[in-house]
């Protein structure tokens, strides 16, 4: 069995991705607050930007990724639950152990969690309350 490598640059990011988000598309509990992206390849190369930001420091990313959560929740009656950033989670880290293994990838898994807690938050905090 080949050993799987690290994530070493900007195509290993591309690569991730692109993959968990065809997993992401399918996904019965999640895959509806994605479909409706209009310009798949706009949105893919805005993910790998941040990403990549996120792992290497780029700083090749710029937006505002609480207001973009909490913009997707409204436009769907405020219905995103920890639920749905665990799935989300799962996804992710599945898509990192498929194609990478090392420092970078727990890395990367590490991040992701920091990330999820802190974007339902921020869209838990958006949320108007009556």
């Amino acid at each position: 069995m080949n050993k799987r490598k690290d994530l070493k640059n900007r195509e290993d990011i591309s690569l991730l991705v692109t993959s968990f988000y065809k997993k992401v598309r399918k996904n019965e509990e999640i895959g509806h607050f994605f479909n409706g992206i209009n310009n798949w390849d706009k949105h893919l190369l805005k993910i790998t930007d941040f990403w990549e930001s996120n792992l290497f420091f780029s700083g090749n990313f710029s937006g505002n990724p609480a207001v973009a959560h909490a913009r997707v929740d409204a436009e769907n009656d405020h219905s995103i639950t920890e639920y749905h950033f665990g799935i989300w989670l799962n996804l992710w880290f599945q898509s990192i152990d498929e194609l990478y293994e090392g420092e970078m990838a727990q890395r990367l898994k590490t991040n992701a969690r920091k990330m999820s807690t802190h974007l339902f938050l921020k869209i838990y905090q958006s949320r108007k309350r009556v």
